[in-house]
């Protein structure tokens, strides 16, 4: 059987560290988790001191802190989401890239700027 299907390989897996800057992160892997469950995808990201400006395709603007505790530093790392936003569209390929991130604590990137 010829199945296009069956030559997809599966997605890499990518550790990072479980601690890293919530900044860091969000500006990796382009993905922001809502108080509702939902996944935006991240159209742009200015960070301004300990707080940053982010902007989601479906068009929403808002500040948040950077802060390795946080709700959406625990959701994305624990990968706790129920759906994904209808107007950000974010595609199934980032998701299956997300779904393969692990988060360790000795081991993985420290998403370090290259400056």
């Amino acid at each position: 059987m010829s199945d296009g299907a069956s030559k997809i390989k599966p997605a890499r897996r990518r550790f990072y560290r479980k601690r890293v800057d919530l900044f860091r992160l969000i500006d990796k892997i382009k993905i922001w988790p809502s108080r509702k469950g939902l996944l935006h995808g991240i159209k742009t990201i200015e960070a301004m001191g300990d707080q940053a400006r982010i902007t989601t395709h479906c068009n929403k603007t808002f500040m948040v802190n950077n802060s390795r505790n946080s709700r959406a530093a625990r959701w994305l790392r624990n990968k706790w989401f129920k759906g994904v936003c209808p107007a950000c569209g974010v595609p199934e390929w980032k998701l299956e890239k997300y779904a393969s991130t692990h988060f360790r604590r000795h081991h993985g990137s420290l998403l370090m700027s290259d400056d």
